[in-house]
């Protein structure tokens, strides 16, 4: 049999063509291996920030079809998830696919329908900033490099001055920090005045928890912080996301619980978070500006769970302590003061450690400004202007009346059993002011109103929350004030 030349050749060219359809063939299942490799990691991903139903219901049966040229394309079963992801995970879904595949990643979406498919581009992939007030620090939990616990680094157990006002909160502390979660010691509840050193212990705490044990979830969050990303989460229907975030938390500190005071939701939510970190011998740290027996408008369950562990209270500075605080920050800072100087300003500055620190600063930057030396006679007036700022102590008349007149009412409606929007407010603010600028008892301040003791507590409490966010309440306090000639 004879095979022509022509045959030949046809022959050959289809062993090539077979051969580099075999060789591409390879290359396209080992990159399809691939990105199916790189798929899995960020459905790991989505799944450990998401509930099980929100996972099972909106990732897992997306799969990836395609990358070219930076971008992915992603099968999905109909334009309804398509629309529910872009609306609700898109924020989510950015950090992810940047964190797998890379900065420049942009994606499409395959629906398939009655065999036929349609291609939709996303909306452009976000570049997600952290929010500090609204966003839980949950974008991409998988490592502990990725985890942003919101610690301020600055404090730390050597820079916390040890005094008898915070001798038992410290060695508390401390073996916190050493075991986490498996000392009596939890929670630990911190309390006392403002400035006193409550929030530098916590961080203190969080600092060296993440320095023993990097891998470890350690989470700092204001409660006025936790209680607007609440609300977010509620109105995102996010809420089983928001739980199953914190209930992962190795260690939780939350500053000023006293603001979740009359919040029940924000309470509700957190008793469960609470219970699932106690069941699983995770770290709490709460502080605030008073004892658990002394809050208002916290749930009984939460205040017997306030008094599990330790309710340690830090006081305001001795003068031992004062001083070793400004010794300290002069050996730190390189000052050269007199001991003179270091004994006045301790005698002198009492109320808290912002104080003591504000007066170092102050000198500093006179000295510097002036580059004249720190004397006796520049303390004094330094000191002599920091007391002048302090709130003073005025009559509680004087206040009655400035409230009265600033608000447009009578004195009678203070006293009278209405609960008109307006004289509540103005009710409010006497008992709030009076109890600021004088040294008067609950029980003194609510005769000027005539309300007993424990609405009298009540009211503060609601007063601070109210104003921590309502500016409009903060502003007429503040005309108050300068009324009274603060």
């Amino acid at each position: 049999m004879v095979i022509s030349k022509k045959s030949s050749t046809f022959a050959a060219d289809f062993e090539r063509s077979h051969f580099f359809l075999s060789v591409l063939n390879i290359i396209y299942t080992s990159l399809k291996q691939d990105l199916n490799i790189l798929w899995s990691e960020c459905q790991q991903i989505l799944r450990d920030n998401l509930s099980p139903s929100a996972y099972q219901t909106w990732f897992a049966p997306v799969s990836a079809l395609d990358l070219e040229n930076d971008v992915l394309v992603l099968q999905v079963k109909s334009q309804f998830i398509v629309e529910y992801i872009e609306e609700n995970y898109l924020d989510l879904l950015s950090r992810v696919l940047r964190k797998v595949f890379g900065p420049k990643i942009q994606l499409e979406y395959r629906i398939t329908l009655a065999g036929s498919c349609i291609d939709v581009p996303s909306e452009p992939l976000r570049e997600v900033q952290p929010s500090v007030k609204r966003e839980m620090p949950m974008a991409v939990q998988d490592t502990a490099s990725t985890w942003d616990s919101q610690l301020n680094s600055q404090y730390t157990f050597d820079n916390f001055v040890k005094g008898e006002p915070n001798k038992l909160a410290r060695a508390a502390a401390i073996e916190i920090a050493k075991n986490p979660g498996k000392t009596i010691f939890n929670p630990l509840f911190l309390y006392g005045g403002s400035g006193v050193g409550k929030t530098h212990l916590a961080y203190a705490i969080g600092n060296e928890v993440c320095r023993l044990n990097p891998e470890a979830r350690v989470l700092y969050v204001a409660a006025n912080t936790f209680k607007l990303q609440f609300q977010d989460a509620v109105s995102r229907n996010q809420v089983p996301d928001f739980l199953m975030f914190y209930q992962s938390v190795d260690v939780l500190i939350v500053d000023d619980i006293q603001y979740f005071s009359d919040l029940k939701g924000t309470q509700d939510t957190f008793f469960q978070i609470f219970n699932h970190l106690q069941q699983t011998h995770k770290q709490l740290i709460l502080t605030s500006d008073r004892s658990p027996s002394e809050l208002r408008g916290i749930q009984d369950r939460l205040l017997s769970r306030f008094k599990w562990g330790l309710a340690a209270e830090i006081t305001r500075p001795d003068y031992p302590l004062r001083k070793d605080i400004l010794l300290y920050h002069i050996k730190k800072d390189g000052i050269k003061l007199d001991n003179e100087i270091v004994e006045y300003i301790a005698s002198n500055v009492t109320e808290n450690v912002r104080d003591l620190e504000g007066v170092l600063a102050s000198l500093l930057a006179y000295s510097t400004l002036m580059d004249d030396a720190i004397d006796m006679k520049l303390t004094e007036k330094v000191v002599a202007r920091l007391v002048e700022l302090r709130p003073r102590t005025y009559l509680p008349a004087d206040i009655v009346s400035a409230v009265c007149q600033t608000l447009n009412i009578h004195e009678r409606v203070l006293t009278a059993r209405t609960r008109q929007r307006e004289a509540v407010k103005a009710r409010n603010m006497v008992m709030y002011l009076i109890k600021k600028y004088t040294d008067s008892s609950l029980g003194e301040v609510g005769k000027y109103v005539h309300r007993d003791h424990a609405t009298v507590a009540y009211s503060l409490s609601a007063m601070e929350s109210q104003m921590s966010y309502d500016a409009v309440l903060r502003q007429e306090v503040a005309t108050i004030e300068r009324q009274l000639g603060r």
